[in-house]
């Protein structure tokens, strides 16, 4: 299968993220690692508007078939047309017909080569249309209030028959993590969904689940890579 790993060469939360240093190597290379050691992973792509970030994705094993048009790494640039232009670029420089594909955020570099390939066997044992990574909720979502200009709160009733209920009592919610996605080309391309009847849920630890958008997030996964160094020696 292919992994698709975008990474614009713009961020507002946190400038330069995509190669900032992460414990001596840039944020991106954890991913590009991670993808080339999975052994349900055939090839690599950067879909990338920086020279930079194509450089030095070159180095860690990553493919660059194309240099993203400028066009597509705006602000408000949809993801869903992002993975799209590679895949059709792919399938038509290549002449190959891609069903679906893989995309792994760099901003997610606690998720290894494990979880990649855990994923895709799922995958495709349960003969799913998608796979989506997530995360069990912090927080219930019953235990959501709105509050008013005037400060008074009210419980937002998004499960409100277990707004009283203990954590231990309330349902199990989970949150997309954005480490790994296995998306259907034609599903994509239709209905510009990740989603339908037959998506599954790959569920990752707190740990593994990370998601680098602010300097918190990054010292974070800095602490958490730091104590696994630790903990190995």
């Amino acid at each position: 299968m292919i992994a698709i790993i975008p990474a614009r060469g713009g961020s507002k939360g946190l400038p330069g993220k995509n190669i900032k240093l992460l414990c001596g190597k840039p944020l991106i290379a954890y991913t590009i690692e991670a993808a080339v050691k999975a052994k349900n992973i055939e090839r690599v792509i950067v879909t990338t508007d920086s020279e930079e970030i194509a450089n030095i994705a070159k180095w860690y094993g990553a493919e660059i078939p194309f240099i993203r048009p400028s066009g597509l790494a705006e602000d408000n640039t949809s993801a869903i047309d992002v993975y799209l232009h590679a895949i059709e670029f792919l399938q038509e420089r290549d002449s190959i017909s891609l069903d679906n594909f893989v995309v792994l955020q760099p901003t997610s570099p606690l998720r290894g080569e494990y979880e990649i390939d855990a994923a895709i066997n799922i995958f495709f044992e349960k003969k799913a249309t998608t796979l989506i990574s997530v995360v069990e909720a912090d927080i219930p979502i019953s235990w959501y209030y709105r509050m008013n200009r005037a400060g008074k709160i009210k419980n937002a009733d998004f499960d409100k028959e277990n707004y009283m209920n203990n954590r231990q009592k309330s349902d199990k919610y989970y949150i997309p993590n954005g480490a790994i996605y296995i998306l259907n080309y034609k599903l994509l391309k239709n209905q510009r969904t990740y989603y339908d009847n037959e998506t599954l849920g790959y569920i990752m630890p707190k740990v593994k689940s990370v998601d680098i958008d602010t300097i918190d997030d990054f010292k974070y996964a800095e602490y958490l890579m730091r104590e696994d160094i630790n903990n190995s020696l």
